[in-house]
């Protein structure tokens, strides 16, 4: 899918007769879906599946197109919910500004791409395990960091009735309306990052992460590809975070915990790391199972609280058997289902 949408930004002469029709049918559905589903479906399942799908994809940009596997995404996600809550409007009014969402919003994306920078001019002079090591030591520490600050963060408690801003007359928090608003960012994010990776500075990127001595020959600045690619990142991810906050109404420690940014890499690694439907995909599987792998078993007798185990054993099994996730298997199946038996050759090189 991936593939063939990127053919099309490709195209100079783009037509929409040129859309594959899967695409068709995919929005069809996505736009009549609240139609036919309950509000506990639209705002939990389905918003829930795009705000993390937005935020794993901003791990997949890094560790797809770049070759940088970060656990900081999460942490980056959070500093944007939490720059909304101390420059807007939330309970803790001795500490929030309230100052009009036409100026926190941008603040707090413009404030998370350069946190996002920072962290990533750390991180790019490591590589590997170390990068992940780095990456995941700088999100304990922003988790300890804003735990303990009461003076800025409001500590353990964080911030609560973090709402988005009353535009047009409409209650954005409504199911139906969050709903479409977070569809709205997460196609956004999805075109952008797929127009991204076809640009100059993501094929330089990409060359980056295959042969940085190469591209460093070729007069190619590797450090600096390679920071603000952690600030495109940092964007995604803010976006996200935003979403987030509204979702809950509130943002605090817990939702930047280890936890959360393990499970940001799961989400990522279990749709494909290596395209940008996959964290979305990830992030369906992920909720779902998030959500009703407690009532599946206690009706099977076993404990609820072992729900994380699902999870845990889903992840390794995907993982074991197809390194780039659930998109892997599916191209896998539909290698083996074109290759003939007998000579291991594709059907349409078997004239019989």
């Amino acid at each position: 899918m991936a593939d063939a949408t990127s053919t099309l930004i490709e195209q100079r002469g783009f037509r929409f007769e040129t859309v594959p029709p899967a695409y068709w049918v995919v929005g069809v559905v996505l736009l009549v879906l609240p139609a036919f589903v309950s509000p506990f479906v639209m705002f939990q399942i389905m918003g829930w599946t795009f705000i993390l799908g937005i935020i794993s994809l901003s791990l997949m940009f890094l560790g797809g197109y770049g070759g940088m596997v970060s656990l900081a995404q999460m942490a980056v996600a959070g500093f944007a919910g939490y720059m909304v809550a101390i420059f807007g409007d939330s309970a803790i009014s001795t500490i929030s500004q309230g100052w009009p969402w036409w100026i926190v919003i941008p603040l707090a994306l413009f404030l998370t791409m350069i946190l996002s920078a920072a962290i990533g001019w750390l991180a790019v002079r490591t590589e590997g395990i170390y990068t992940i090591m780095i990456t995941l030591a700088i999100a304990a520490a922003f988790f300890y960091f804003v735990r303990q600050n009461y003076d800025l963060f409001n500590g353990f408690q964080g911030f609560n009735s973090v709402l988005p801003p009353m535009l047009f007359g409409v209650d954005w928090r409504g199911p139906y309306a969050f709903y479409y608003l977070t569809l709205f960012w997460a196609v956004a994010a999805y075109l952008l990052v797929l127009y991204i990776s076809r640009a100059p500075f993501g094929l330089a990127l990409q060359g980056v992460r295959d042969n940085p001595r190469r591209m460093a020959a070729l007069g190619y600045n590797v450090t600096a590809h390679r920071v603000t690619a952690y600030a495109f990142a940092g964007l995604l991810a803010g976006v996200g975070g935003i979403l987030l906050t509204w979702q809950s109404s509130q943002i605090s420690p817990g939702t930047i915990g280890i936890g959360p940014a393990i499970d940001i890499l799961v989400i990522a690694v279990i749709g494909g790391l290596r395209h940008p439907i996959g964290p979305f995909i990830g992030a369906f599987i992920y909720v779902l199972l998030k959500t009703f792998a407690v009532d599946v078993l206690v009706s099977l007798g076993l404990a609820g609280e072992r729900f994380q185990l699902v999870i845990g054993l889903g992840f390794l099994v995907i993982v074991l058997f197809s390194p780039d996730g659930i998109l892997g298997l599916w191209a896998r199946f539909r290698a083996n289902r074109n290759r003939d038996p007998l000579t291991g050759k594709d059907r349409g090189d078997n004239p019989i």
